[in-house]
């Protein structure tokens, strides 16, 4: 699809995520406000949204709404850690309003990591009792991974473990994070390009070689290479694609636009010649080093080529 909304229907959550981007905040949106945001999604061509939270199972309206956005025409997915879907009989209930995919947030293959950065012990059991019921429904599964301090040495296990334990998953997500919104006390889990470097490339080299796809965002294309056509703000500032968001807190909601997918960037990225394609590093000299971005000297037209002869 192209342009995907996101609509964040209640801000609550009954895991402590230490790298949590949009905490509870008690928060919730009331039904028909929810409906008519779908509306206005409607209306402005959006082809899909993507209800998150918090944690989205949490909202009491879930199987309604995702009703309401197919008698729209929308196409729905939601983000969520696993915790209420390990229920058969729930996630029935959403698949059978009409869900057409769900993004599960795995962070490790290794329990105790995976435990450990979710601050919930059951956890990891939760993610895989999610995926065990997916397959049962045959339900579109895919895999939401964020890069920090504690996976960054085993990246790559992570979709070797899907691969052979949960096959019917053909897409994989890999955010690195935000370090604005990390909270104060937990920057520990905020890691350097080169800590992730090597395991990043194997990550990507046996998706790829398994015939599935990925996207990976906040990674800067030296970081990359043979892979930039995967880059989340890659593929946006190619294709000149914003995103709409509506956010339960003061940023209320939000339709930005390309440019919002270009950070930071150093002296060395004025002789790369795909810095006009590359979204940069955000937070550069604050949390992330310049003297990690190396220039790069390969032509941009092919990446760009092959973004535009693409459809997602």
């Amino acid at each position: 699809m192209a342009e995907i909304a996101y609509l964040q229907v209640q801000r609550a959550c009954n895991q402590a995520c230490l790298f949590c981007s949009n905490p509870s905040n008690g928060r919730s949106m009331p039904f028909k406000e929810a409906v008519a945001r779908l509306d206005d999604y409607a209306r402005s061509g959006q082809s899909g949204v993507i209800l998150t939270g918090g944690e989205p199972t949490l909202y009491p309206h879930l199987p309604e709404l995702i009703r309401a956005a197919k008698t729209r025409g929308i196409e729905t997915r939601i983000i969520t850690n696993g915790s209420k879907t390990r229920d058969l009989d729930y996630l029935a209930a959403l698949a059978d309003a009409g869900l057409d995919s769900m993004h599960v947030s795995v962070f490790s293959n290794r329990a105790d990591v995976h435990n450990y950065l979710a601050a919930h012990g059951k956890a990891f059991d939760n993610i895989r009792k999610t995926l065990e019921n997916a397959g049962s429904l045959r339900l579109d599964a895919r895999i939401n991974s964020v890069i920090n301090k504690y996976n960054s040495d085993h990246l790559s296990e992570i979709p070797r473990w899907i691969v052979r334990d949960y096959p019917f998953v053909h897409h994989f997500s890999l955010n690195n994070l935000d370090p604005l919104m990390v909270r104060p006390d937990h920057r520990d889990t905020i890691p350097r390009f080169s800590e992730f470097e090597l395991e990043l490339h194997r990550w990507m080299d046996f998706i790829h070689s398994t015939g599935r796809t990925f996207r990976v965002e906040r990674v800067p294309l030296c970081y990359m290479t043979g892979f930039e056509h995967c880059s989340t703000e890659t593929r946006k500032i190619v294709k000149q694609e914003g995103r709409a968001v509506h956010f339960l807190d003061q940023r209320g909601f939000r339709q930005v636009s390309p440019s919002f997918f270009k950070h930071d960037k150093s002296d060395r990225c004025k002789d790369c010649t795909l810095e006009p394609i590359c979204g940069g590093v955000l937070e550069m000299d604050i949390f992330y080093d310049s003297k990690e971005i190396s220039p790069v000297f390969v032509s941009p037209e092919p990446i760009v080529e092959k973004i535009l002869a693409e459809h997602d």
